[in-house]
């Protein structure tokens, strides 16, 4: 979407603009544009000389594509570690340790993680180019070749290796599912159950609060408590406390779209389906303008 939107706003042909004012030949430019697949020309002659505004914007959204590469990385070289283990990574998309020939390190996440500095270093180099030189045309600017074709070329590099490694990424779910527990990532919803009791929340925040103080003294999550135990902390509990807090029930209940619920996330994942489908079919159709 992002970059559908900067193509929609940045297609405009320079073709006739000149060296900065135009020219004086009868230069037809709303036809030569059309021939070579623009939106229309460009409207200022001096600006499009001047200006790297379509570089700018475009290592723009390049940059911000490898920063969310980049987070997700972080989370896939966590989520890799051996205190974790909610992954791992195919021997295709990651390497032995030189020292420790257990490790097995997730270099694919790590390399896009530090690509994004250079695809960064791309867009703070041509600001830093364009920001203080005259109208129109210097010199100066044609350092926005190297520095864009690179920054392409390293960003569909990322995309296509990261794609891989996610695709034959394997999910150890059972881990992930003992991590929630352990986490505590059920105590909002036992907060929920003592409120639709009757318990007002300001209350029901401080017992859950008092509860989790005692699973952490007793090494346990909220659903290995008894109901002794729950008691304890509040006699409002009762036996129905187990299936409220489940983390099945915790995640299914939630519906709103963007939710993680089955049916939201079921919902948005088929709503991006259509979108993809669509957008490549549109892709299929266009046709690459000819002159003739």
């Amino acid at each position: 979407m992002r970059m559908k939107d900067i193509f929609k706003r940045m297609n405009f042909c320079p073709l006739g603009s000149g060296a900065l004012a135009g020219t004086t030949y009868p230069l037809d430019r709303s036809y030569t544009a059309a021939l070579m697949g623009f939106e229309g020309p460009t409207l200022n002659s001096m600006d499009s000389v001047a200006d790297r505004d379509y570089v700018i914007e475009f290592l723009s959204a390049l940059s911000t594509i490898m920063m969310h590469l980049s987070r997700f990385s972080e989370e896939v070289i966590i989520w890799n570690s051996n205190e974790y283990r909610f992954v791992e990574i195919d021997d295709a998309y990651s390497t032995g340790s030189s020292i420790m020939p257990q490790k097995k390190n997730p270099d694919i996440a790590e390399l896009v993680r530090g690509k994004t500095g250079r695809v960064y270093g791309a867009l703070v180099s041509i600001l830093t180019t364009m920001k203080g030189i005259p109208l129109a045309y210097n010199k100066d600017m044609q350092e926005d070749k190297e520095l864009t074709f690179d920054a392409i070329d390293t960003v569909k590099g990322c995309l296509a290796l990261f794609n891989g490694m996610i695709k034959t990424m394997k999910f150890n779910k059972d881990v992930m599912a003992r991590s929630a527990m352990k986490g505590f990532t059920n105590a909002t919803d036992a907060a929920d159950y003592l409120v639709n009791k009757g318990v007002p929340f300001r209350d029901a925040h401080g017992i859950i609060g008092q509860l989790v103080l005692y699973c952490i003294d007793a090494g346990k999550s909220i659903e290995e408590l008894s109901l002794d135990e729950l008691k304890q902390i509040s006699p409002i509990f009762e036996a129905d406390v187990y299936a409220a807090i489940s983390l099945k029930t915790c995640v299914e209940k939630r519906l709103t779209i963007g939710a993680p619920g089955q049916a939201a996330m079921k919902a948005v994942i088929e709503r991006n389906r259509k979108y993809l489908e669509e957008d490549w079919r549109s892709f299929e159709k266009a046709e690459i303008p000819s002159v003739k």
